[in-house]
């Protein structure tokens, strides 16, 4: 297995492209890049049957987001609220990714 170099971060808003959740928009909250998907919240969501547990003392059915391929989704810019695709520059010795529609800087501020 490879590492795959992703083009989102976790925290960024996407909204997806294909399949049942087309056009819906959500924030990312786990990028896996070994399999080279993300898991984005309210999208994806499927219902498991579990047994009781620790975790879950009562079990029953849970409500859950599986991963869905990184390719199947689109960032959106901040700044000018449209899905996008990501471009690289180097600002202040940082390299910094950038919206291609209005060229502002897509990286928050850490």
């Amino acid at each position: 297995m490879s590492l795959t170099k992703l083009h989102v971060k976790k925290g960024d808003t996407v909204v997806v492209l294909s399949g049942k959740d087309k056009g819906k928009q959500g924030k990312i909250i786990q990028a896996l890049p070994k399999k080279g998907q993300v898991v984005v919240e309210e999208i994806n969501k499927v219902k498991r049957h579990t047994k009781p547990s620790i975790k879950a003392p009562q079990g029953g059915i849970i409500s859950k987001e599986m991963p869905l391929d990184v390719c199947k989704v689109m960032v959106v810019c901040p700044a000018c609220s449209k899905p996008t695709r990501i471009g690289h520059k180097t600002v202040d010795g940082k390299n910094v990714r950038v919206c291609k529609k209005c060229g502002e800087v897509v990286d928050a501020a850490k």
